[in-house]
């Protein structure tokens, strides 16, 4: 048994290595160029602060801004690594598959990556600047908004991976239903439980407030009802 197992642990290990390398890799590049992908991530957040007097962003510890461009590379090195992570991921359970199967590697690729992309876009562009403004001037005049940038990074980098991750369903859905493993009525019959996990997964990859656990849960819904769709028509239900 454990001599069967050795194998698959060894190909394992190798998928690992391989997703550690380019992560470091990108990690660097992202290292390198950390200052303007700051300033593209902390856009949202400047647009915000303009409805907030005498508000800035401002940090507190003397290393701060270093471990902050250390989070933004983190963060960016792992988005521009994605398209290669899902290869190594696709590649690992191929010998599984049959040789049809196979092929459909590079739309997997390619549809995780464009999802993953489109996630983050709808983050970035629908739900930061409502969601910023409403949380910058949620105290009135009463309070001043100066956000810490290694606080912030992480709000943001939090949520536009949870984002990210939650556009995901309709690759996953796709393909687990062209590999015959899930139907449209499997959603369907598994849709209260659904809503149920979907609530729950988005308080857990949003940050804890409302407005960013609603903005995400509400996309979900849709993508699971698309889901349900894209089932139907890859592996419909048979009829008795």
């Amino acid at each position: 048994m454990l001599e069967d197992i050795k194998p698959h642990i060894a190909e394992l290990r190798s998928r690992l290595i391989k997703i550690v390398v380019i992560y470091f890799i990108f990690f660097l590049i992202a290292f390198v160029f950390w200052k303007p992908i700051f300033n593209w991530m902390a856009k949202p957040l400047l647009e915000a602060l303009k409805h907030s007097q005498n508000s800035e962003i401002i940090f507190t510890g003397l290393a701060e801004p270093f471990f902050t461009a250390i989070k933004i590379s983190l963060f960016a090195g792992l988005v521009m690594s994605l398209p290669f992570i899902l290869y190594q991921i696709w590649a690992f359970i191929a010998p599984g598959l049959y040789e049809n199967e196979k092929k459909l590697i590079l739309p997997f690729v390619f549809w995780g990556s464009l999802m993953f992309l489109l996630g983050a876009a709808f983050a970035y562009y629908v739900v930061f600047p409502v969601g910023f403004k409403v949380l910058v001037t949620f105290g009135g005049s009463e309070f001043t908004a100066m956000p810490r940038i290694s606080e912030y990074v992480s709000f943001f980098g939090k949520l536009m991976l949870g984002f990210g991750i939650a556009f995901e369903l309709p690759v996953f859905t796709y393909f687990l239903a062209k590999l015959g493993l899930i139907t449209d009525k499997t959603l369907i019959e598994f849709s209260r439980y659904a809503i149920v996990i979907i609530f729950i997964a988005a308080a857990i990859l949003t940050p804890p407030d409302l407005f960013s656990q609603i903005a995400m849960a509400i996309p979900l819904l849709l993508l699971y009802g698309v889901s349900i769709l894209i089932a139907k028509a890859v592996n419909p239900e048979k009829e008795e």
